[in-house]
């Protein structure tokens, strides 16, 4: 049974129905319906907001509180499954992303208060699709997919195919984000995060992830490096990766490797930060987190 109210408050200055699904395929339904005309509400920290600021003013909302389906933590042979309305808290508490993704995990922590982690959503933190998503270059690091769904059945992209802009993803109208599949990361596989704001909470003037194996010899097998706040949409750095892959672990190759990111990113000055500091920055944190990936491989 969906639940529709009208909901016009002082607090929220436009007019819209309210609708309180309790199972995917009422949502589906609902998005069918009313396409362009509604916004999915999960957590709230973003659309809220923007409604209060009149940034946006949907006829419809649809709420995913009841759908318990989209809320889950679960593993299977190909990988950790994550429903797209789970809670960031849920996901910062869990032993399972905690000791098998360990850079989610550190991304998760560093994100907003514990009040905000409390209502955020891992699924509205990606479809914002803010350049500086906390959650977005960790995923793209361990090679997540993402499944969509909508009235013509299920799809699933990877993530590096999902962001178009800021503000924008493959998305259509008329479907939404369900669930997130990570791959289970090979034994042996070091990884880390850095984010810089300027304060404590903030949202990022930079963050990284990175991802490394290696083979015998230091020869690094597989990396991956991904950047937040640096481009219109988070990015992985495909040159870096591929002059690293097949050469030594060393100090000369981790220096050309990050002059490389340097040159792939496309930052933009705003009230954060200055485009010059932001390419300086990615340089520095590139060195920095593929050093930590390579002490945390030692480490075991």
């Amino acid at each position: 049974m969906v639940d529709i109210s009208r909901f016009n408050t002082h607090i929220l200055p436009v007019r819209f129905e309210y609708f309180a699904p309790e199972t995917l395929d009422e949502v589906i339904e609902l998005l069918k319906t009313y396409g362009e005309e509604a916004k999915i509400l999960a957590g709230g920290t973003d659309l809220l907001v923007k409604m209060k600021q009149r940034l946006a003013s949907p006829k419809y909302v649809i709420s995913l509180r009841k759908v318990k389906e989209l809320d889950f933590i679960e593993v299977g042979d190909d990988g950790i499954h994550i429903g797209a309305a789970t809670k960031l808290r849920r996901l910062e508490r869990s032993d399972v992303i905690r000791r098998r993704l360990p850079v989610l995990y550190e991304a998760i922590k560093s994100m907003a208060s514990v009040q905000v982690r409390n209502m955020a959503t891992i699924g509205g933190n990606l479809c914002n699709a803010s350049p500086a998503a906390d959650t977005a270059p960790p995923l793209l690091v361990l090679d997540a997919k993402l499944k969509i769904m909508g009235p013509e059945g299920a799809r699933v992209v990877p993530i590096d195919k999902f962001f178009l802009g800021p503000g924008k993803t493959v998305l259509k109208p008329t479907e939404l984000l369900t669930e997130i599949i990570v791959p289970h990361p090979k034994e042996g596989t070091g990884t880390a995060f850095i984010k810089v704001s300027r304060v404590a909470m903030d949202l990022a003037k930079v963050n990284i992830a990175v991802a490394l194996r290696l083979g015998s010899g230091d020869v690094i097998e597989h990396v991956r490096i991904a950047l937040g706040a640096v481009a219109p949409t988070p990015m992985r750095a495909y040159k870096a990766e591929e002059f690293l892959l097949g050469k030594e672990f060393s100090e000369e190759n981790i220096v050309k490797a990050a002059e490389i990111v340097s040159g792939e990113v496309r930052p933009i000055t705003d009230i954060r930060s200055t485009a010059e500091y932001r390419r300086e920055l990615s340089k520095v944190l590139t060195k920095r987190a593929l050093k930590i990936a390579y002490e945390r491989i030692r480490m075991r």
